[in-house]
């Protein structure tokens, strides 16, 4: 039986670009889960975990979105891919500078700024593996 390779395409995700927007999506809705958990409770520790859980979210979507640059210099599709990701960095770094405020005065923005960068990186994450195929053997 013979297998036909089938070349990559123009819009191959990487694999450690896969695995940065794939670790981001989570790392903010964990930390929209500790602002709701801190709304609710107004216990400082879920504030702070909040704040701990979007610098790693944040770590993980600036490397995705670098890895994202480039694959678009380097020729490959997905400009409302990078558009939305870059979206998502600016809400995020500015929910990260909010949660940096005393934890009592983060409420109900901290909230609201994680809720629209969760469903923002969840949107990313969406595009970027609904149009970022890699190639096989069939």
């Amino acid at each position: 039986m013979a297998s036909v390779v089938v070349p990559p395409r123009s819009g191959v995700i990487h694999p450690f670009h896969a695995v940065m927007l794939a670790g981001a999506a989570p790392m903010f809705l964990a930390a929209l889960l500790a602002d709701w958990a801190y709304w609710s409770s107004y216990e400082i520790q879920w504030s702070n975990f909040a704040s701990w859980l979007l610098i790693g979210a944040m770590v993980l979507a600036t490397i995705a979105l670098v890895c994202a640059i480039v694959d678009l210099s380097r020729g490959a599709r997905g400009l409302l891919y990078i558009l939305v990701l870059a979206a998502t960095w600016i809400v995020g770094f500015f929910d990260a500078l909010h949660h940096g405020r005393d934890a009592w005065g983060i409420m109900p923005t901290a909230l609201v700024l994680s809720v629209l960068v969760t469903v923002l990186a969840w949107l990313a994450t969406w595009i970027g593996f609904s149009t970022l195929r890699t190639g096989g053997v069939r």
